[in-house]
């Protein structure tokens, strides 16, 4: 306890609290304000993005390096430090996010932008591989931020105006995997571990210009009283889940799609290779192309979109188009049938807006943080089951073995994982939304 409160003392005595900072906004505060805020988010999630995508690259070559050059090895411990970053993120997203309601949003934003800068100066001097596994780690402990902006999100912008705000963040998705590779690959041709440091440095400025710039979100009257071990441990992030059944089959959409999500990161390259004989290059350009197909949806169509049709409606038709889609990569037997697919999946983008907006509207303001927490928890439990899954039935089929020879069935079960999505949500968001969480707060 003696240890904890000395935590606390120094939280405050420097400042991340806001004590001397701007003042605390919410869903009252003028619209300039709150742009504001909500552009530092977006540069948040966009730094952290760019700084996962500056490494895919080079991290794969700097592994090789430290295995003495053995392209076998090299890829297997690229597995395991993938597969150790879902599960350290499943553990420590929750966390964040019964932090985030506790003692409020910008401390645990500011620090955790904090920690990826450490961490990116770690790896970019890590001598051995045990030390760049130790970067990894921490790594996915910071970077599990993305739960807290989201409920910074829910904290200022009204409810009606929250599937917008989401398509922002998605679009900082699209943005640093447009990014972060192609800036990886043009300073990792310089040197294996530049890209660490332009990471690194940008996190950094992302720290000291949240530090004196972002305001809180979640005035104390808001914060729960004490830090809820319950909640933070991922099954108690299930569990408070449970406690809340009126999101449970929003909750069951955002675990299958971004299960089928992971397909892309699973078998993409291999799968151009086998199917068309793109290699790295030419796959490369079309990873950026759904970047951009990602940004553009995000940027111009998801506001507009669920302006027009309602959030329950926009979130069922982008399921349904990332499933057409994903059939049109599934059978495609030549590339220009592949590229077709792109703007019809791009458009599977308005869905996970619209769902994020949902489920806030029936979760009260002092638990948006801890639901964000446990629903990216679900999110890395995803991470940590579905590439061994899509890869493993990729691989055989396209081995001898297969009755068929049939390179994109990964897709094709991504795109039943999606229909299967859409039945759900379409059962799920057919009763009226509950009152927004700061509507059931005042009450």
């Amino acid at each position: 306890m003696a240890g904890h409160r000395c935590v606390r003392r120094l939280i405050h005595q420097y400042g991340f609290f806001s004590i001397h900072g701007p003042d605390v906004l919410n869903t009252q505060t003028a619209p300039g304000a709150r742009k504001a805020a909500l552009a530092f988010i977006f540069v948040t999630v966009l730094i952290d993005v760019i700084a996962f995508g500056v490494i895919i690259p080079v991290l794969p070559h700097l592994v090789q390096e430290m295995v003495g050059g053995n392209l076998s090895a090299a890829a297997y411990w690229t597995a395991v430090f993938a597969f150790t970053f879902s599960i350290v993120q499943f553990f420590c997203a929750p966390i964040q996010g019964a932090l985030s309601d506790r003692f409020g949003r910008r401390p645990v934003i500011l620090l955790s932008c904090l920690g990826l800068a450490a961490d990116f100066v770690l790896m970019a001097l890590a001598p051995t591989l045990a030390w760049l596994f130790v970067g990894r780690l921490l790594s996915a402990a910071t970077s599990a931020s993305f739960s807290t902006a989201n409920a910074y999100i829910a904290d200022v912008v009204p409810s009606d105006q929250r599937a917008k705000s989401f398509g922002m963040v998605g679009a900082a998705f699209g943005l640093g995997f447009i990014v972060g590779p192609l800036l990886g690959g043009v300073l990792g041709d310089i040197n294996h571990r530049l890209p660490f440091w332009c990471a690194a440095g940008l996190a950094m400025l992302n720290f000291l210009y949240g530090l004196f710039v972002l305001p809180e979100s979640l005035p104390p009257e808001r914060r729960t009283a004490r830090f809820d071990w319950a909640h933070a441990r991922p099954l108690g992030g299930v569990k408070m889940l449970l406690e809340h059944p009126r999101i449970w089959g929003l909750v069951a959409v955002v675990f299958i799609a971004n299960f089928a999500h992971y397909v892309y990161p699973s078998t993409f390259v291999l799968f151009a290779d086998a199917a068309f004989g793109w290699k790295e290059k030419q796959a490369g350009y079309v990873l950026a192309a759904v970047g951009v197909c990602s940004v553009v949806v995000n940027v111009m169509v998801v506001g507009r979109l669920v302006k027009a049709l309602g959030e329950r409606r926009a979130m069922l038709l982008g399921l349904l188009c990332g499933a057409t889609g994903f059939v049109l990569y599934g059978f495609a037997r030549t590339g220009w049938v592949f590229l077709i697919g792109l703007p019809i999946s791009a458009l599977w983008a308005v869905a996970g807006p619209a769902t994020m907006a949902l489920i806030t509207r029936q979760v009260p303001a002092d638990a948006q943080g801890r639901i964000q927490g446990a629903l990216s928890s679900l999110v890395s439990l995803a991470g940590i089951i579905a590439p061994a899954t899509f890869a493993s039935v990729f691989g055989y089929f396209i081995s001898p073995a297969a009755p068929v020879r049939l390179p994109g069935v990964a897709f094709l079960i991504a795109a039943l994982l999606l229909s299967l999505a859409a039945l759900v949500a379409w059962r799920a968001a057919r009763a009226a939304p509950a009152p927004d969480a700061a509507t059931q707060l005042a009450d």
